[in-house]
């Protein structure tokens, strides 16, 4: 590929299926890649394949420039690898789990950023969060009270209802991202 390609942000709140949607993506779109993030949590808490890494390795790593994005949420620092800046300069088209607060740096740095705000009604998300089981009670309400940050100005959003089955969302996703199925 030659040319500027696209990040695809995947936002939403926690148990929206960002995850599956992106890797139903993926299987649908060979031509998509992911970006793996680096976080500060174990690897052995499960959920999609990241680096995990201890508070102070991420410092050292964000500190050496080795970060394109990075964020904190819900206790935890995240990181998007600086490659996936050359990747999509290369003409890649990347989807990154990414954090809300983190659009308007992302837009900055990606202008052909196209973000897919994935939604589902709160019984989902809440039965998706205790399923998943690495959060207690209290914190999946702290976690569903949250506000949604607002996307940046002019940056394309769109919204994919992730309730029922995922090849809809997938659906969606393809039409809303100009991708043939």
């Amino acid at each position: 590929m030659t040319g500027t390609g696209r990040l695809i942000a995947v936002v939403g709140p926690s148990g929206v299926g960002k995850d599956s949607l992106m890797d139903a993506l993926i299987a649908a779109q060979p031509g998509l890649a992911r970006a793996r993030r680096v976080i500060t949590r174990p690897a052995s808490a499960g959920g999609e394949a990241f680096e995990g890494v201890s508070e102070a390795e991420f410092q050292r790593r964000k500190a050496a420039g080795a970060f394109a994005l990075s964020w904190r949420a819900h206790g935890l620092f995240y990181g998007i690898p600086v490659e996936t800046v050359a990747a999509v300069t290369q003409g890649a088209e990347i989807l990154a789990n990414l954090s809300r607060g983190a659009l308007a740096e992302a837009a900055a740095l990606y202008p052909s950023v196209h973000v897919l705000s994935v939604t589902a009604p709160p019984e989902v998300l809440v039965e998706r969060l205790a399923h998943r089981g690495r959060e207690t009670q209290a914190d999946i309400a702290r976690r569903l009270a949250r506000p949604a940050a607002a996307p940046p100005p002019g940056v394309p959003v769109t919204r994919i209802e992730n309730a029922g089955p995922i090849e809809d969302a997938v659906a969606a996703a393809c039409a809303a991202l100009g991708l043939t199925r």
